[in-house]
């Protein structure tokens, strides 16, 4: 494969029908992001502030820097790449939320890699928050993507 031409960026995007209070509570939250993504945060999204997210069944942990935060508006954490929500409220129950992620490094190969497990890490967290917002159920998506991976490991 050749060199890239232009960084790879991922971007998934999905409404959630849900005031964009709640919703933008639900990743800065980790009572209710664990609902649908990790397993365990050390605290509340703040910027400035440092957390540590845990994925137990994976034995995995992330340290996560927070460098923006605007109510209802946007996230923008580092960890290892950078990722930024955008939140945009269409009316008071609909909310379209936007994750984009850059700054993936390392090959061509690599990169491209790491875009694509992204985008579907961030889709499927997406689709678990939309569910469990809307509805109440936790889908158990990021448990399920690899039930056994803990067993390879």
């Amino acid at each position: 494969m050749g060199n890239l031409t232009q960084e790879p960026i991922v971007k998934v995007e999905m409404m959630i029908r849900k005031p964009v209070q709640e919703v933008f509570e639900a990743f800065i939250n980790p009572e209710i992001t664990t609902k649908f993504w990790f397993t365990q945060g050390s605290g509340r999204l703040e910027a400035g502030k440092r957390v540590k997210w845990e994925w137990q069944m994976y034995g995995a942990s992330a340290e996560v820097d927070v460098k923006e935060i605007e109510v209802n508006k946007r996230i923008l954490i580092h960890y290892g790449t950078l990722v930024e929500w955008t939140f945009d409220s269409y009316d008071e129950n609909e909310t379209f939320v936007t994750i984009t992620n850059t700054g993936f490094s390392g090959t061509a190969d690599e990169m491209v890699k790491q875009a694509l497990d992204s985008t579907e890490g961030f889709t499927i967290v997406l689709c678990g928050c939309k569910a469990y917002l809307e509805t109440g159920v936790q889908l158990n998506l990021v448990l399920d993507k690899a039930p056994y991976a803990h067993i390879k490991a």
